[in-house]
């Protein structure tokens, strides 16, 4: 909420005590009522909204000393454009301030090289654009106009104020996760990765689900630190506590999850399937289709034939409509090797870690977060030239 932020950044406090309508909207502070010319001479109100940038989750402070504006180019009293104000048109996406839409950006660097703080920095821009409508319109058009302004509930699910998607101008990409239930059927090497990077995504819930223990080796192909107390725990509880201090949503359950498990998968949107038995991916991939859930199959397929460690890694999409025809394609396993007792299943975390990431950038992209060029449906990498072959099947 603004007024925690406020209460522990005396700067912040400070324009909010001399009447500015102030909020903050995921990352950016929001300075609305600012009064200015238009090129014709009226009266217009605009918006600085200006990037923090989080210290400890509670202080905040600068990025540098440009402003975006919510408005036209700000004039002189003579039609004049004002100067001072480098910058150019931009476009930035604000999530919970509808009523602001930026429309560029100001550059106006103090003699020092920055400014000391949040006040200085505002006061000296409203000092540039305000004061010919002051002078046309009189201070009864002050930006002092102590409203309130009613903030939108806040929808994120961090617990730490989410300053890199702000910082990096991703706040209308980002969004496209809001609605989004995904589930993590396994949660060994690669699956570790997958939920790794999914705790860091603002989608609403992560289902995990995994009935194994977590021994020391787990920890040696996982994302992570290892803990004295975690081995010979759940799997599912480990990652729990790893990650629950980091956001809301989060659900793990020391569970297998097989064709009958249509509860634990109710209003999922989404699923990754991370698991190296034949047998349980048959189960899982029955299930998923009956419930009409989109979802991505992961597998690596490591040896060492030549001596160094070679193989492939692979992620298949299987969309509501196609699942039935790529499984039909017999493109994984969905049987148990009799011989599987005696095979070696090699995982290495950098490799783990690969393999997840060609899973969730393909889940990103279908959301539009990513670009596609064309929308494929199977991503395999071969370690030994580290060249993807990507096919539409």
């Amino acid at each position: 909420m603004f007024h925690e932020l406020a209460s522990h950044n005396e700067d912040i406090k400070r324009l909010l005590e001399i009447g500015y309508a102030i909020t903050e909207d995921h990352g950016y502070l929001v300075i609305r009522d600012i009064p200015y010319l238009d090129n014709i001479g009226d009266l217009q109100k605009g918006a600085i909204v200006t990037k923090l940038v989080d210290i400890d989750g509670k202080k905040v402070r600068q990025e540098d000393h440009q402003v975006f504006f919510a408005g036209s180019h700000p004039h002189n009293i003579d039609s004049t454009p004002i100067t001072g104000l480098s910058g150019g048109v931009t476009h930035l996406a604000l999530v919970s301030s509808p009523d602001v839409t930026v429309q560029r950006s100001f550059s106006n660097k103090p003699e020092r090289g920055h400014f000391i703080d949040f006040f200085e920095k505002i006061e000296r821009y409203v000092e540039i654009i305000s004061p010919p409508a002051l002078e046309r319109y009189g201070v009864k058009e002050t930006p002092y106009t102590f409203r309130l302004v009613e903030e939108a509930p806040s929808r994120s699910v961090f617990k730490f104020r989410d300053t890199l998607t702000s910082r990096a101008e991703l706040v209308d990409l980002s969004s496209k996760f809001a609605e989004d239930v995904v589930a993590v059927i396994g949660l060994g090497g690669t699956g570790s990765y997958v939920l790794d990077f999914l705790v860091k995504t603002p989608v609403k819930q992560i289902r995990g689900f995994d009935p194994d223990d977590f021994h020391v080796h787990t920890a040696y192909r996982s994302a992570g630190r290892l803990q004295p107390t975690e081995p010979g725990s759940k799997k599912a509880a480990v990652y729990q506590s790893r990650y629950e201090n980091f956001r809301d949503g989060l659900c793990l359950e020391s569970r297998y999850i097989d064709v009958h498990s249509v509860a634990e998968l109710a209003g999922v949107t989404f699923a990754f399937v991370c698991v190296d038995k034949g047998t349980s991916r048959a189960g899982v991939f029955d299930l998923l289709m009956a419930s009409k859930i989109p979802f991505i199959d992961v597998g690596m397929g490591l040896n060492r034939t030549r001596g160094p460690i070679s193989g492939m890694l692979r992620a298949t999409y299987y969309s509501v409509n196609d699942a039935q025809r790529l499984r039909d394609m017999q493109l994984v396993e969905l049987a148990d090797h009799p011989d599987d007792e005696y095979r070696v299943h090699i995982q290495i975390s950098e490799l783990n870690a690969l393999n997840a990431a060609l899973a969730v950038i393909k889940f990103k992209q279908l959301r539009g977060f990513y670009f596609e060029e064309d929308p494929l449906n199977s991503l395999v990498l071969d370690v030994g030239d580290i060249k993807t072959t990507n096919e539409v099947l």
